[in-house]
């Protein structure tokens, strides 16, 4: 629907549209089996879904020319990612947390580790971002994992939990507690191999929405890791986790700002052709106001995206920039699948209805990277100092 496409918008330059039009043919694949993905938890689908990516390079999309990766801005997958969770939400799901990993190798790695992985995670390795815990969501200086250095190396022990892509990982990308005295300060982070000895990844658990995307718990029992495998330096993981997580919230908007686009196109079909009392219900003040208001809301939380992703190719994002971004375009999403179920009645109620999907779907964006309510301490916070 042209009103809602992106050569719409005032902010698609030439690039964006060319990025998009390269890709067109396998996100419309995605589209086709992103029912499938849903009803079968289909993880392998999703993981074959991101090599297909990785073929241009879209794993790293923002990852510089000269470390393999594709070279973009942080636009450019504002756009992409925008545009890939309007064809299949759970694999932009497993897209994000990919991004959150190889940002922490791009934002805190050495020169060496930039060199090795970045390469390999743009093209065709998978990461995960392995940083929440049992007891540590949003407060995440009660991480518990540790890694203690002995002779050398160091010795990690703990659990993770509600790690997307754990399952279909190469890399993880694991915090661990390297001062437990310090809380955030004492905070590491380590690139570990998937496969070694000592970590345990369990089946993916069960969800309610992006069903595609594998969510699993992770423990570590005596996994060495080498000083080579340190990123950044020791008690700077907590830096490290922050600045990775401003790009996953602008991935995580949007996401929030494709699904909103695809619940009014879809609402605004079915509107048009759904006939009751001789006439389509696209015809009735109350249908009419309620995709007003979905598309005031999608417009707004399309301004608030693409602005701060344009800021922050200028390195002048603030996290409070972000936040407003991430808590807006989430909670907009989620009263824009609420209104567009209400829109389809009993049809969208069934399983197997793309808007029922949606619905499902939306409703971790306001937790995932982030909740609400820790997006809105971030902003209150700075207002406060000003």
């Amino acid at each position: 629907m042209e009103v809602l496409a992106l050569e719409s918008s005032i902010y698609a330059e030439e690039t964006y549209k060319n990025l998009i039009d390269s890709v067109k043919s396998k996100l419309s694949e995605f589209r086709r089996y992103s029912m499938e993905v849903d009803e079968k938890e289909d993880y392998n689908l999703v993981k074959r879904n991101l090599l297909k990516l990785g073929e241009d390079k879209l794993l790293g999309i923002f990852v510089p020319e000269s470390y393999g990766g594709r070279g973009l801005d942080f636009r450019a997958f504002s756009f992409f990612t925008e545009e890939l969770s309007r064809h299949c939400t759970s694999t932009a799901f497993s897209y994000i947390a990919h991004i959150l990993s190889i940002s922490s190798i791009l934002f805190g790695g050495s020169e060496e580790q930039k060199r090795e992985l970045l390469p390999v995670m743009s093209r065709e390795k998978i990461g995960a971002f392995a940083l929440a815990e049992p007891q540590a969501g949003s407060d995440v200086s009660s991480i518990r994992t540790n890694a203690v250095k002995k002779g050398g190396k160091y010795i990690i022990n703990g659990e993770k939990r509600f790690i997307t892509n754990a399952y279909i990982s190469d890399y993880l990308i694991l915090f661990a507690k390297t001062d437990p005295e310090r809380g955030n300060k004492g905070l590491s982070a380590f690139i570990i191999d998937s496969k070694r000895q000592g970590v345990k990844i369990s089946e993916p658990q069960p969800k309610m929405g992006m069903r595609g995307a594998p969510v699993s718990q992770i423990s570590f029992k005596d996994v060495e890791a080498s000083e080579e495998e340190l990123i950044g330096k020791e008690n700077e993981g907590f830096k490290i986790a922050m600045k990775s997580l401003d790009i996953g919230r602008i991935g995580a908007s949007s996401i929030s700002l494709g699904i909103s686009k695809r619940a009014l196109e879809v609402s605004l079909s079915f509107a048009k052709s759904r006939v009751q009392f001789n006439q389509p219900i696209a015809d009735f003040e109350g249908i009419q106001f309620k995709l007003a208001d979905m598309y005031a809301k999608m417009k707004a939380a399309e301004a608030l995206t693409y602005h701060v992703s344009y800021m922050l190719d200028r390195g002048r994002a603030e996290p409070s920039d972000i936040a407003t971004a991430k808590l807006f375009s989430s909670e907009a999403v989620n009263y824009i699948v609420s209104e567009a179920l209400q829109i389809f009645g009993g049809f969208g109620y069934i399983r197997g209805a793309e808007v029922e999907r949606l619905y499902r779907d939306a409703r971790i964006l306001s937790i995932g990277e982030g909740t609400s309510e820790i997006q809105k301490i971030i902003i209150a916070r700075k207002l406060l100092r000003e």
